[in-house]
Parts: C-alpha cells; sequence; structure tokens
C-alpha cells in the first residue's frame, strides 16, 4: 500500500512545474528584460537582438505618431543615440512592475526612461529552449521630461 501511494506522488509530482522552475524562468525574464534595458541605455544593436526574438515586434503611440517597428529598426534606433544615455551620465530608471507567467509564455509591465520620456511598456515573452526572449513590446509614453 505504502509503496502505491509513493507510485501516485511521483505521477502527480511529476506533472506539476515545481516552484524552483518559476522562480528560475521569473529570474531569467527579469535578466532579458536588464538585457533589454541596457540595450537602450548602452545604445547596443547586439543586446536588442538578444533580448528580442528576431521576428518581434515593437508598437506604440508617440505623443505625435503611431510607431511600428521589427528589431532591426528598433536595433537600429536604439544604435543611433551617439553617444549612449550611459555615456551621456543619464540616470538608469527600470521598474518591474509585473510578470506573469503562463507556460512558456510570460506578460510583463516595466516603466523606463528613455530619450527625456518615461514609457510604460508591456512585453510579450516567449521561453525558446532555456531562454526567455521579447516576441512583442507594446509601449505607451507617460510623460515627456
Amino acid at each position: 500500500m505504502k509503496k502505491l501511494y509513493l507510485l501516485l506522488f511521483l505521477a502527480i509530482s511529476a506533472g506539476i512545474p515545481s516552484q524552483v522552475d518559476g522562480q528560475e524562468d521569473r529570474s531569467s525574464i527579469e535578466n532579458t528584460i536588464r538585457i533589454y534595458f541596457d540595450s537602450m541605455h548602452e545604445s547596443s544593436r547586439a543586446k536588442v537582438d538578444l533580448a528580442f526574438h528576431p521576428n518581434a515586434k515593437i508598437v506604440g503611440v508617440n505623443p505625435d505618431s503611431f510607431r511600428e517597428m521589427s528589431r532591426e529598426e528598433f536595433g537600429d534606433l536604439v544604435a543611433s543615440l551617439q553617444p549612449s544615455p550611459k555615456e551621456q551620465g543619464v540616470p538608469e530608471r527600470l521598474e518591474i512592475l509585473s510578470i506573469e507567467i503562463a507556460g512558456m509564455t510570460a506578460v510583463a509591465r516595466v516603466r523606463d526612461d528613455y530619450r527625456g520620456l518615461t514609457f510604460l511598456d508591456s512585453l510579450s515573452l516567449i521561453k525558446t529552449g532555456d531562454r526567455w526572449v521579447i516576441y512583442n513590446k507594446l509601449f505607451h509614453v507617460e510623460n515627456e521630461h
């Protein structure tokens, strides 16, 4: 009888992700978000490519117009700011407001300052292999400063 309970427990546990896996995923997502932010702060196209899926879309409304960019176009935009905000001594501001994980997908809400604007970003992420990457970035400009 004890063997039966042990087998039943093992069978049930095998299908339930552990809390450790959830923490590892959350940590990996936070790392991807950090790479994304660093890409902008350091004007690094290479970090844009690392943080975003090759088919990613970056979409939002600037104060005056609707913007839609591919990862390549966003990388060009980020790399065009020279010297970088980091080299200019611009203070960093990155707040991870929330992360929700559902299997191999996640949604994160972040607030960051870039190019004199405060952005509220909604990031859709997917897990590819053992890495999380941003598949969609939807941005809203909260204010100018």
